[in-house]
């Protein structure tokens, strides 16, 4: 199978908050990116998504990469891929999406 990503992936592990695009925080869910590239991200989640979806994304950037300062990306997004739990209930389910909007904030100190 070939490779169809343009973009370069980082590995990095970010906590994400995931949820809907009209912005409801009740339903947003938690986790963890595996991976991530100026294009789109994979994460890791403890709920089953819907392909095709669009959600919101807030991923905190490491305070040792950004100087100290509170620097978040926001993110809207299309699931592309959802690989799916194999049974094990405490198992997490993988998310690939692509970026359709983002954009980085820095938090006022």
């Amino acid at each position: 199978m070939k490779d169809r990503r343009t973009a370069r992936r980082y590995d990095l592990s970010l906590p994400v908050i995931v949820g809907p695009p009209t912005g409801n925080e009740t339903a947003s869910r938690t986790g963890n990116t595996r991976d991530i590239s100026a294009q789109g991200v994979y994460f890791t989640i403890n709920r089953d998504l819907d392909t095709d979806g669009i959600l919101n994304f807030k991923m905190t950037l490491p305070s040792e990469a950004t100087d100290g300062s509170e620097v978040f990306i926001k993110a809207t997004g299309r699931i592309i891929r959802v690989d799916k739990r194999s049974g094990i209930d405490d198992e997490k389910v993988g998310v690939a999406a692509v970026f359709e909007m983002q954009e980085i904030v820095r938090s006022k100190t």
